[in-house]
């Protein structure tokens, strides 16, 4: 059994990935092919934003738009405590200090009174100012992005959306990515729409920043001599053969994967019943399920399952064994555990589960089974 069957959706979409890819070794446009153009069209129309621009990887995609905005020294970039430690290096990377947020327990979300005292905390200490808050849409949920949207606002801030695990999902009609001052996706493999590499995007809504951006990601070239660098950026770049894949497979994701992948959570839902807590999807929102984690009572708990079921052969993944303020790299910042509650009761009950659009109903019910006799231990 796979975590996430990247095998079984090559098989479905082998005719179209393996054309695009001979079409691009035809064409020897290895570098910013037309295929990446016409990706970085069809992703704006998708998520209905005026500008996509796409880049190696998630990482750079965060940061890039960090740049654009000029987010540096001084500045506080507010980010969820539990996420991939990406969410929070970006900003480091730039300059800016990193202040994390708790979550809600629920979602797994940035909590948006948490957000709130954050701010207020930062705005007290006098220290830095509050300059950016970055939600993430964990594990395929948009975050509560209208109240963080209102409460930044409020205090003069700007929102990047950080999608890369939410491509797929939606509050209401709105799609993932459309949502923040702008917003970013990461294109790595096990992400819900994922190439055979790295890769990422970021989505702005003026001509002006498109242009920026495309200038950023090639190490500040100038539109009319790319030879003058007019300013300091990076070498970050999609290339064509991860253009050409992510193509069928965005039309995979919209004909068919959400709804199927939606499926298989409800199954699972339904078969887990009350011997674990299972994911909570607010009314209104669609989730593209990059993971399907559950809440075992404690630590123990869920590591003995864990263990039991890998004896089984069922591949589990822990997201995220440590908080943002619990990482080495911010160790001199000394934030206490006290101020974010839900993030240490998350790390030390989360447990994922198998999850992809391609999963079947004997998949599900071999780990809900096997999920359910191992807790009764």
């Amino acid at each position: 059994m796979q975590f996430r069957d990247l095998k079984a959706q090559y098989q479905a979409l082998k005719t179209e990935i393996d054309a695009g890819m001979a079409d691009v070794l035809a064409s020897g446009q290895f570098i910013l092919g037309k295929q990446v153009g016409e990706l970085e069209q069809k992703l704006a129309e998708d998520v209905n934003r005026p500008y996509c621009v796409s880049c190696a990887n998630g990482t750079d995609a965060l940061v890039l738009a960090l740049m654009l905005w000029g987010i540096g020294p001084g500045d506080a970039a507010f980010v969820p405590d539990f996420t991939y430690f990406a969410s929070a290096g970006c900003a480091s990377t730039v300059g800016a200090e990193v202040i994390p947020v708790d979550i809600d327990l629920t979602t797994f979300n940035m909590c948006p009174d948490a957000l709130e005292a954050a701010i207020e905390r930062v705005k007290l200490e006098g220290k830095f100012r509050p300059a950016v808050v970055i939600p993430v849409d964990l594990f395929g949920l948009p975050a509560d992005h209208d109240r963080i949207a209102a409460i930044a606002k409020k205090h003069g801030m700007r929102v990047l959306e950080d999608g890369a695990q939410g491509y797929g999902g939606q509050i209401g009609d709105r799609q993932a990515c459309s949502f923040g001052d702008a917003a970013t996706t990461s294109f790595f493999p096990a992400k819900p729409l994922g190439c055979y590499g790295d890769g990422g995007a970021i989505f702005v809504d003026s001509e002006e920043e498109d242009a920026l951006l495309r200038s950023l990601r090639a190490n500040g070239r100038g539109v009319e001599d790319k030879y003058d660098n007019q300013r300091i950026g990076m070498n970050s770049r999609l290339d064509t053969l991860q253009a050409a894949i992510l193509l069928p497979k965005l039309k995979a994701l919209r004909e068919y994967e959400i709804a199927a992948i939606n499926e298989a959570a409800r199954k699972y839902t339904q078969a887990l019943g009350d011997a674990v807590k299972t994911p909570v999807i607010p009314e209104g929102y669609t989730s593209s399920w990059a993971q399907y984690s559950v809440l075992l009572e404690n630590r123990k708990q869920r590591d003995g399952v864990q263990k039991v079921l890998k004896e089984q052969g069922i591949p589990t993944m822990i997201y995220y064994p440590r908080g943002v303020h619990q990482q080495t790299a911010y160790a001199d910042r000394h934030w206490s555990d006290e101020i974010f509650p839900n993030t240490v009761e998350a790390t030390n009950r989360i447990l994922s589960l198998p999850m992809h659009p391609y999963l079947t109903d004997e998949d599900i019910d071999t780990v809900s089974t096997a999920l359910k006799k191992a807790i009764r231990g």
